[in-house]
């Protein structure tokens, strides 16, 4: 072998050697960067500590919980609270600094909108409830507003059995009477029966009574009632969202402009709103606003 060819074949291996230490470097590099990127991330997680408070309606109980629960376990040194007292009042504890966040299963209205900002996370359907044993199954939103003003006062007159019905309804306040009052167009001229003051409540008492009429958010709603589709439309993730059922309502949680969030409530409030919670919110019975 001549000297010219052993040259050749030394600079080659040089070559190749200069080549698996770069890639060396290289993954050492990435490897490096990326334990950096866990530790910063754990760092992070095991910095965020403290409690966040939140108060409102009680229509968004499942959703704040199911919420919470995965918050929680994220970020261990957290605690959410939680203090169901209806929308309106949640409005009124955040607008006097008492929580962290205010929940309202309504919107602002015109008078309540200065100094707060409103940030929709989900979106519910109001679902018209009876009891099992009732066999009326469809009612049209003109019917339900005459049921609601008395003017519908007994069950035969929409298809059910010859029974007086017992109309019950929610608090002044609460965002789901606003919501359903609003889309009926019976805003303060509802006849009730039995004024409750939570969503379980509804339930509880519907399920109680075969002649009762109601309307609960459709994330509360379980098997000990009947849901009633409405013009023909059942309530579902699917027709709430391209609005074919026709008695909804927005979800919100409500911050002060002139008050500073702690960390962690701003990261729960940034976590409501992420694409890792919309599973959490479709999995409580509300559709996620991503999805809009």
């Amino acid at each position: 072998m001549n000297m010219k060819s052993i040259k050749g074949i030394t600079s080659a291996l040089l070559t190749v050697a200069m080549l698996a230490g770069c890639g060396s470097s290289s993954s050492a590099s990435a490897s490096t960067a990326a334990a950096a990127t866990s530790a910063a991330a754990s760092e992070a997680t095991a910095d965020l500590s403290g409690t966040v408070s939140t108060d409102g309606s009680t229509s968004m109980e499942k959703v704040i919980g199911a919420l919470s629960e995965a918050f929680s376990e994220k970020y261990p040194n957290v605690t959410v609270t939680y203090n169901p007292t209806g929308s309106g009042s949640g409005i009124t504890a955040v607008t006097e600094g008492s929580c962290d966040i205010g929940l309202a299963s309504r919107d602002l209205k015109d008078d309540e909108k200065n100094g707060l900002t409103q940030i929709t996370v989900a979106i519910d359907g109001i679902a018209m409830i009876v009891n099992n044993d009732n066999p009326v199954t469809d009612l049209s939103i003109d019917q339900i507003a005459r049921i609601y003003t008395g003017e519908i006062t007994n069950w035969k007159d929409v298809g059910g059995d010859d029974a007086e019905i017992v109309v019950i309804g929610r608090e002044a306040g609460s965002g789901t009477r606003d919501g359903f009052e609003t889309i009926t167009d019976t805003k303060d001229n509802c006849k009730l029966a039995q004024e409750l003051t939570s969503t379980g409540a509804v339930i509880q008492a519907v399920g109680a009574n075969p002649n009762a009429i109601g309307y609960a958010s459709l994330a509360a709603v379980d098997d000990t009632i009947k849901t009633l589709t409405v013009e023909g439309v059942a309530p579902s993730e699917e027709t709430v969202l391209d609005g074919t059922y026709k008695i909804q309502r927005d979800f919100n949680m409500i911050t002060n402009d002139s008050a500073t969030l702690s960390d962690a409530a701003r990261a729960f409030l940034e976590f409501a709103q992420s694409d890792e919670a919309a599973s959490l919110i479709e999995a409580a019975g509300a559709v996620p606003t991503s999805k809009k």
